[in-house]
């Protein structure tokens, strides 16, 4: 079976602003990336950057929304930094991130995100390794930065 990793946060706000902090490119900068362009639709640009400068590397340039429910789900191919470019980024199909959002009480919204499509190899299991801490830390910031937002 396919190894996967769930990640959960709990955010405060309601789901429309969980929902856009994923969705629209001013709230993934708030707490993933230094740049975004994405157009929340299926068959949308789901790209994020992490050097402006060099738009090619370290970025999901050519990733796709794969679905959409607004306030509900977004899902979306996904590729690896340089370190893991070589497996990842030439993989077909490429992994895919899910973001389930619920509401919770007081405001609250419960986040799931699940990244999948991982490959067997040993350098597959480190990126995947490496994503499960990273997406993990992120979530963490996108709770401070809605918390104090």
């Amino acid at each position: 079976m396919d190894k996967i990793i769930h990640c959960k946060a709990t955010v405060n706000g309601g789901l429309s602003k969980a929902f856009a902090m994923f969705t629209q490119s001013s709230g993934i900068t708030e707490w993933l990336a230094v740049g975004a362009e994405v157009e929340p639709f299926v068959g949308g640009r789901y790209e994020l950057f992490w050097d402006i400068h060099n738009r090619e590397v370290n970025s999901t340039i050519g990733c796709k929304v794969t679905a959409i429910e607004e306030n509900e789900m977004l899902c979306f191919e996904w590729k690896g930094p340089v370190q893991f470019a070589e497996c990842m980024n030439a993989a077909a199909p490429l992994t895919h991130v899910a973001v389930f959002f619920a509401p919770r009480g007081e405001g609250a919204t419960a986040i799931h995100l699940v990244h999948t499509g991982w490959g067997k190899s040993e350098q597959w299991e480190e990126a995947r390794n490496w994503f499960e801490a990273v997406w993990g830390k992120a979530l963490k910031k996108l709770e401070d930065v809605m918390r104090n937002g």
